[in-house]
């Protein structure tokens, strides 16, 4: 069993002893501990808190304890039920509420569940905020509500509703375009909320020909639930049919999207923030974001449009602060996680179908096509199982040591960047792993870097 506390939350695997997991104790101080934090630190007057879940099977037991936690704080839940990830951001700011509380484990499989933890704007809590939360937890610093100033519980199961037509409503959101295209678009959902979310957004896009696949959201998943080729072999052969002019794969809670081209070869989950940043800069110049681990693809269209990118370190609250900063018009993950702060400072699926289906659609290209165009990069992804006794900063300044003649950047883990490709290392937020991610020309040249790579850290430890 495993409970990992960081800036993307709590997470951790249901069943078990409480502190080896995320257990109903845990849950409870956990959720307690945060709504002391916002209760201290909110400069909005509101006594709301947003609660939203994915589809996993512990869900509605999570989300159970989790409101009558909030409402034993002295806080008002407004419950919005299955929805996504974004979509529940977007309900914060629509309540005007305090807070929110996303009940999602995003890509881990199905016995893990995680709290991830917004402020009033919608917006992941920064790391000095989620270590906060953590020591009140640790402190056991609560208190609960007398009984005449219990919180109370409001359902409202509009916003998926309010999500989609603030999608269509958008300037580059092009509906009459995508319905005039005709396409047949296949969905996998991996059986959880996105079965419910994507296939809407595509009937008011106009989509009339949807070929649904996993999207019945009952928490089985139909299959390892991170959107990567290894693990999308169904929509992929389905793809080869030619059944489908594209292929949109999402993560469970719906803020990664991955593509699948028309001959059922993957469009790169890299390529999907590329694609829609190519088409938002055509229209809208101006700087772009993506983390360390992303693809220079990104850069290299930004400046192929005349604009100036930057990195910044890996976790979604770290590219938005990014972002603000420079005043991006789109940035990102290269998970598949589309920023656009025209909508709002969150990764959205839904974001990145409409405004792929948009630049499809105008191009008048097939995806093979339309991913021809721009600069060809493979990335590799390998990890390093940590163990008890490794001394993670010891070996990421050995790395940085052993590669100081490179350029090395060191704001999150350690980057080494060499004249035509780079590694990334980085202990993980959400797995006790060290990553490894290396990209080049061709897959071949980045698998051999980042295992070279892995090889002298391995010697190393």
């Amino acid at each position: 069993m495993s409970l990992i506390k960081s800036i993307s939350g709590i997470r951790g695997t249901i069943g078990g002893r409480a502190g080896d997991g995320l257990s109903p104790l845990d849950i409870v101080k956990f959720t307690s501990a945060y709504a002391t934090f916002i209760r201290r630190n909110s400069n909005n007057n509101s006594n709301v808190i947003v609660v939203g879940r994915d589809a996993r099977l512990s869900g509605r037991m999570v989300l159970n304890i989790v409101v009558g936690t909030l409402t034993g704080m002295g806080f008002d839940v407004v419950n919005i039920g299955l929805a996504t990830t974004p979509t529940t951001e977007l309900a914060v700011v629509g309540e005007k509420a305090c807070g929110g509380i996303i009940i999602t484990a995003s890509h881990n499989p199905k016995q893990w569940n995680a709290l991830k933890l917004l402020n009033d704007q919608g917006e992941f809590l920064n790391d000095a905020q989620g270590k906060e939360v953590l020591r009140i937890a640790e402190a056991e610093d609560f208190d609960y509500a007398p009984v005449d100033r219990l919180g109370r519980e409001q359902k409202n199961y509009t916003y998926l509703r309010r999500h989609i037509d603030a999608v269509t409503a958008l300037d580059l959101v092009d509906v009459e375009a995508i319905k005039n295209a005709n396409f047949t678009v296949a969905v996998d959902a991996v059986n959880s909320v996105g079965g419910i979310a994507i296939p809407k957004l595509l009937e008011a896009l106009g989509v009339k020909n949807i070929i649904p696949l996993y999207c019945d959201p009952t928490g089985n998943f139909g299959h390892t639930p991170e959107p990567i080729p290894e693990n999308l072999t169904d929509i992929s052969n389905l793809m080869k049919q030619g059944k489908a002019d594209v292929g949109f794969v999402v993560d469970p809670d719906v803020d990664r999207l991955a593509i699948v081209m028309e001959n059922g070869e993957f469009f790169v989950e890299e390529y999907t923030l590329v694609a829609v940043a190519d088409y938002v800069l055509s229209h809208t110049p101006g700087a772009t974001v993506s983390n360390l681990s992303s693809s220079r693809a990104l850069r290299d269209v930004t400046i192929k449009h005349g604009c100036t990118y930057t990195a910044a370190a890996v976790g979604e609250v770290n590219v938005t602060t990014e972002m603000r900063r420079t005043g991006a018009v789109i940035g990102g993950e290269g998970n598949g996680g589309v920023i656009y702060p025209a909508l709002h400072y969150g990764r959205d699926a839904l974001v990145g179908v409409a405004l792929f289906l948009t630049l499809l659609a105008k191009s008048g290209m097939k995806v093979s096509q339309l991913k021809a165009t721009y600069p060809q990069y493979a990335i590799a992804k390998t990890k390093l199982q940590l163990t008890p006794d490794m001394d993670v900063d010891a070996i990421l300044k050995a790395v940085e040591k052993h590669y100081q003649g490179e350029q090395i950047t060191t704001i999150d883990g350690v980057k080494i960047d060499f004249a035509d490709g780079w590694a990334h290392l980085r202990k993980s937020n959400t797995e006790p792993i060290i990553r490894i991610y290396s990209e080049a020309h061709t897959m071949q040249q980045a698998v051999a870097l980042g295992e070279n790579v892995r090889n002298i850290v391995e010697s190393l430890c």
